[in-house]
């Protein structure tokens, strides 16, 4: 059975795309720690990273470099700070999210956006992504 991730790629559940490429697609969480959290995920569907092949986890950490470049770019922050927990759904997942703060990655507080909100902060990145 596909994974949410794999039903978002392929369009079934709508989301709120920054960028993509022919093996990987990025989007903002829907419950984002931070304004502009992006989630990363390869489109192969695998449970845990390190199932990666070593190219196949080289290809998405390059992809999720040039995601964070875009986020320095659209959103104000200190830095980028990652992390890949993958418990909640069993599809590699990276995420990526702004921080000024410690707590804006211990996934506690919560932003809250409005639809508008989301697209105009995903076209921002999208803008950005090289």
């Amino acid at each position: 059975m596909a994974s949410i991730f794999t039903k978002i790629i392929q369009g079934e559940i709508p989301s709120y795309k920054v960028a993509e490429d022919e093996k990987h697609f990025a989007f903002l969480d829907i419950n984002p720690n931070a304004k502009g959290h992006t989630l990363v995920i390869p489109k192969k569907e695998e449970n845990k990273i390190f199932d990666l092949s070593k190219q196949e986890y080289a290809e998405l950490m390059d992809f999720c470099y040039r995601v964070a470049k875009a986020l320095e770019k659209a959103i104000p922050c200190e830095r980028i700070g990652m992390s890949v927990i993958g418990l909640e759904v069993p599809h590699v997942h990276v995420h990526l999210v702004p921080l000024n703060a410690m707590e804006d990655i211990q996934f506690v507080k919560k932003e809250k956006l409005s639809n508008d909100e989301f697209v105009s902060l995903a076209e921002k990145i999208a803008q950005n992504f090289e």
